[in-house]
């Protein structure tokens, strides 16, 4: 089980990240918070985008591909579900993720296709895509 800790005190939305190895720092943009860190909705746009650049690196790793490197772009917004018209929710509101994946080496168009094939069989994608149960508990 993956479990990671976060932590806030009386200063202003600054939040500390730890999976027991790593510590990252959060917070909210100013003037709601001090612009230490990166707000919430970029941690998880990054968390998508790492793992689509490093699941493509291991399959072309595997592969032996001259993969050079991948850059991965997101961009997130809220819009109505009905100003959505491949949406599947008709009420309230949907996250739209944006994902530009740019393949930077001699490859050929076969394997090009296949690796932006790879690039949606991340984890993160798949967890993403996939129903998600959030349970919460008093300690």
């Amino acid at each position: 089980m993956k479990r990671v800790t976060a932590k806030i005190d009386k200063a202003k939305y600054r939040t500390v990240f730890t999976d027991g190895t790593h510590q990252v720092i959060g917070d909210e943009p100013a003037p709601y918070g001090t612009d230490k860190g990166t707000d919430p909705y970029s941690l998880l746009l990054m968390s998508l985008g790492g793992c689509v650049a490093m699941t493509i690196r291991m399959y072309a790793d595997r592969k032996k591909w001259d993969l050079e490197g991948v850059e991965v772009t997101l961009s997130q917004e809220r819009v109505h579900s009905k100003d959505c018209e491949d949406c599947e929710s008709s009420e309230g509101y949907v996250h739209v993720i944006e994902k530009k994946v740019q393949l930077i080496g001699n490859l050929d168009e076969k394997q090009r296709e296949r690796l932006m094939e790879i690039a949606d069989k991340c984890p993160v994608n798949k967890t993403l895509l996939n129903e998600i149960k959030i349970k919460t508990f008093a300690e």
